[in-house]
């Protein structure tokens, strides 16, 4: 007589394959549910249909709608110290990084074939409720340690700071690739490779240039009425996503009533697009209050990134992050972009011309820009490290990770 225990043993593997295939499937789904709409926006319902299931079988895997968000989540921290731990095994901090971004290119070229799906990006981490929200914070802060540690242990605060910086700026380009790579062919894909990792490597600077901008003054918003609801609308935003910011919230930061935010805007969708129409006005007068003052094109790219910097690092005026956008009807996120390219292309043609006058490095300027607008956007959450010194300093130190590259020092030196 047959043994059974043999039998029952490959079942249970075969169920036990079944079961961790359909949650992976959902895992996925739900990824490409959060990157559309936010974890908040994300619905049982969606997720199953994106799966070809019922509500009720995602309900078996996952009991709450948090639950199956968080799972998301966690994948995609896994995914990452995957990642940065296979890149660690590399010599050097230039092999490390260039390490990196090719394991992030290599999974965007499978996501295109289909080969893979998208994973969760994390721009609602802080929206999640503790205590889910406290443990995925701690994954996150894991990541950063590890993506800082590519750049080898520091001997000085200010290289702390720096190694701080440069992993910021990786890690929110390898984040902001997905969203402008796929505007190339699949054959260009290890050219964009290496011409991302030539400004990583070198940076936009020609020659020895030298960091030495001061921001340029902008026109001041008012602290009181609309101006000081976009404001605070920004920063919560910022912080907690498009579906956390409430209405609520935003009216209690600024100690008053619901009805006090609708006398200053006709909805939430309205408030939203108000307030990239102040951070994109920003970022253009930025631009061109930067070509008003002259000088060469490394002198006027300088000015723009101290300009943005210092709104950005402020306490009161960040510009809004485009992680919101999906929170946004499609109609109104088109034009949203739409401006967004704009300002990245003037960014792209002061690249261009700064390269045909020898002050700016033979780069791409199209991937450059792509790579100056993740920077800048990302810059909001280098606050608190940007208050621990002095604001020319910070400004300096997060400027020179696209000014000079990710492995020079002459800003420590200066």
């Amino acid at each position: 007589m047959q043994a059974t225990g043999e039998p029952g043993g490959a079942g249970e593997e075969l169920g036990t394959r079944r079961f961790r295939a359909k949650r992976e499937a959902i895992l996925a789904a739900a990824a490409d549910a959060i990157n559309e709409q936010s974890a908040k926006g994300m619905t049982f319902a969606d997720v199953a249909r994106r799966v070809g299931l019922n509500t009720t079988s995602v309900t078996y895997y996952f009991k709450r709608k948090e639950d199956l968000a968080a799972a998301a989540f966690e994948h995609t921290l896994d995914y990452l110290l995957v990642m940065l731990d296979t890149a660690m095994e590399a010599d050097t901090p230039e092999a490390r990084v260039e390490r990196y971004v090719a394991l992030n290119m290599a999974r965007l070229a499978r996501v295109q074939r289909g080969e893979e799906r998208q994973i969760a990006g994390l721009s609602d981490l802080r929206a999640m409720e503790d205590p889910v929200r406290g443990r995925l914070m701690a994954g996150w802060r894991e990541v950063f340690r590890r993506a800082r540690g590519l750049w080898g242990p520091a001997s000085t605060r200010a290289q702390t700071d720096l190694n701080g910086a440069r992993a910021h700026v990786l890690m929110e380009n390898t984040f902001w690739l997905p969203v402008w790579l796929n505007r190339y062919d699949m054959d260009q894909l290890p050219r964009i490779e290496a011409r991302v990792m030539d400004v990583f490597r070198h940076g936009l600077a020609a020659g020895n240039a030298s960091w030495a901008a001061g921001p340029l003054t902008l026109p001041q918003d008012s602290v009181e009425g609309r101006d000081a609801f976009l404001h605070a609308a920004t920063r919560l935003i910022n912080e907690l996503g498009y579906r956390g910011a409430s209405v609520q919230r935003i009216a209690s930061e600024l100690n008053v009533t619901k009805g006090s935010f609708y006398h200053h805007l006709d909805a939430k969708d309205d408030l939203v697009i108000a307030c990239y129409r102040r951070s994109f006005d920003t970022i253009s007068a930025a631009q061109r209050l930067a070509d008003e003052a002259g000088g060469s094109h490394w002198d006027r790219l300088c000015a723009m990134f101290a300009t943005l910097l210092e709104v950005q690092f402020s306490e009161t005026g960040p510009l809004l992050r485009t992680t919101a956008l999906s929170g946004l009807p499609t109609s109104v996120r088109a034009t949203m972009v739409d401006r967004s390219n704009r300002i990245a292309r003037r960014f792209a043609g002061t690249i261009s011309d700064g390269i045909a006058e020898g002050t700016i490095r033979a780069v791409d300027p199209l991937v450059a820009s792509q790579l100056v607008m993740a920077f800048l956007n990302a810059a909001f959450d280098m606050r608190k490290w940007a208050w621990a010194m002095p604001r020319e300093r910070a400004v300096a130190l997060y400027a020179s990770t696209l000014a000079f590259g990710m492995f020079d020092e002459r800003v420590i030196d200066a």
